[in-house]
């Protein structure tokens, strides 16, 4: 565990919470001890109202609406994935046996429940302040491409609509090339209408590529 804590972090006084946020249910079953499901719970509504406080704090400019949109797309499995990713969560679940030998240590809900466990925990053992680090440094950088995405995020069906005006046409959107390192990429897109080409643009995402390619080409078309 103490590979683990390095890894958070965070060195827990109780190392029992700690172990519990890593219990499954099916390990928890097997062995008659309590799993982490209470503490996802607790974990579920600390990483809420701390990714809220952050958005609301950070991103003032953003309307309601889209500091909704952006903590949807944050607090959310896949998200929760990456963290659990970035530190071998994998290598210390406790699980059944079945579980294990299903890839269970891979699954991403558990993943994912694992983290929201893990911060409940860190919060029981040294305070919200303890959680608060733990979450904005995992996630503020997701947080950032969110909120860049949300202004753009109608783009793309707002040029729809204007295109088929006066009827149906065929619309694509292709992605030209991937520059830079795989944990730092910068996508090119292309957007065409009955196959000829309206704009391109990029973005750190290919969805966001996309999006500025259709922003690109609504100012064309004005």
């Amino acid at each position: 565990m103490e590979k683990l804590e390095r890894s958070l972090g965070y060195t827990f006084s109780n190392k029992d919470l700690l172990k519990k946020a890593l219990t499954h249910t099916s390990y928890a079953y097997e062995h008659s001890v309590e799993s982490n499901e209470k503490l996802e719970f607790l974990g579920d509504s600390i990483l809420e109202f701390i990714s809220s406080t952050y958005l609301f704090e950070k991103y003032s400019h953003l309307k309601e609406g889209e500091m909704t949109k952006v903590r949807a797309t944050v607090v959310c499995e896949k998200s929760l994935y990456k963290v659990a990713k970035m530190h071998n969560f994998s290598d210390f679940l406790y699980l059944g046996k079945s579980e294990r030998q299903s890839g269970g240590e891979d699954r991403p809900a558990i993943l994912a429940d694992s983290v929201e466990a893990v911060i409940a925990a860190m919060f029981l053992d040294g305070g919200i302040k303890v959680a608060e680090k733990f979450i904005i440094e995992n996630l503020k950088h997701e947080i950032e491409i969110a909120s860049k995405n949300v202004g753009q995020k109608d783009y793309k069906t707002v040029l729809q609509e204007k295109l088929q005006e006066n009827g149906e046409v065929e619309i694509k959107y292709t992605i030209l090339r991937e520059i830079g390192p795989d944990h730092d990429k910068t996508f090119e897109a292309q957007v065409e209408c009955n196959n000829i080409k309206l704009a391109e643009g990029s973005g750190k995402s290919k969805k966001q590529a996309e999006m500025e390619a259709a922003r690109k080409a609504l100012e064309n078309l004005k």
